[in-house]
């Protein structure tokens, strides 16, 4: 696999760990890996796979030094790996748990929030910020949030845009559970083994029901490059000023400190 993503075998279920220093930002890179490994893992059906990250990072999104300097054409790029990320990993038949074993921030977020159970620790944040760094939500990934979470909680974490805490994000579905920092990842993998011992072609087509419009929306979007941040730029003029703001605030997780 290439190097920010890797796959290891786990009692025939696949562990997928991210590992972009220091925060598991996203740039166009990781977002080529992540997909990849999906690719990889759909064709070779492991009976489960868990999602985590790095130490401390689960991820914090998308790369805010990068995104402000793209182009037209990176940014349609960048838009467009969200998507297919957001896509195949929502859309993923077998089942998919994510130890979110840190921060998981904005496009972070809605990676675990692709996962069919997410285990979390108590030293993350956890939230969906794009509007306080200027960044619109591509289609696929806002179609992943408006399915996950409730209508109140995704209308206060969308338009406010704040991080909260474990507890918080348990009580925003955020997260499905809360374990010891150090139980994250084996508590994940035992509810992937208990996910993985279903009837496997049921498990899969129950999940596609359950998922339908999602999945089928994410289709119409990428096969057809629907999503208006495709063909409009991505980040306007308030776009570098206040991802610089996020970058430089107070317990800037993004850089490991807070």
């Amino acid at each position: 696999m290439p190097g920010n993503v890797s796959v290891e075998p786990r009692d025939g279920m696949a562990l997928v760990r991210i590992d972009r220093p220091p925060a598991n930002a996203m740039d166009r890179g990781l977002l080529a890996d992540a997909i990849a490994a999906c690719e990889q893992l759909a064709a070779e059906e492991p009976s489960a796979v868990v999602i985590t990250g790095r130490e401390g990072f689960f991820s914090a999104g998308a790369d805010l030094k990068l995104a402000p300097t793209l182009g037209a054409e990176a940014q349609a790029a960048m838009v467009d790996g969200i998507n297919r990320m957001a896509a195949g990993w929502y859309g993923f038949p077998r089942p998919v748990v994510c130890a979110v074993n840190g921060h998981a921030i904005a496009g972070g977020m809605i990676l675990a929030l692709c996962g069919d159970h997410r285990v979390g620790g108590p030293a993350g944040r956890f939230g969906l910020t794009e509007v306080r760094a200027g960044i619109p939500y591509p289609a696929v990934a806002f179609a992943v949030v408006r399915a996950e979470l409730s209508p109140p909680a995704a209308r206060e974490l969308v338009l406010r845009g704040e991080l909260v805490d474990a507890p918080g994000a348990r009580e925003r579905g955020l997260l499905d559970e809360i374990v010891p920092q150090d139980d994250v990842l084996e508590r994940a993998l035992e509810v992937a083994s208990g996910l993985a011992a279903l009837p496997a072609r049921t498990f899969a087509y129950v999940k596609a029901q359950l998922r339908a419009p999602v999945v089928a929306e994410a289709g119409r979007v990428i096969e057809s490059g629907a999503d208006p941040l495709l063909t409009e730029s991505w980040t306007g003029g308030e776009t570098a000023q206040a991802a610089a703001a996020v970058l430089r605030g107070p317990g800037d997780w993004r850089r490991g400190r807070g």
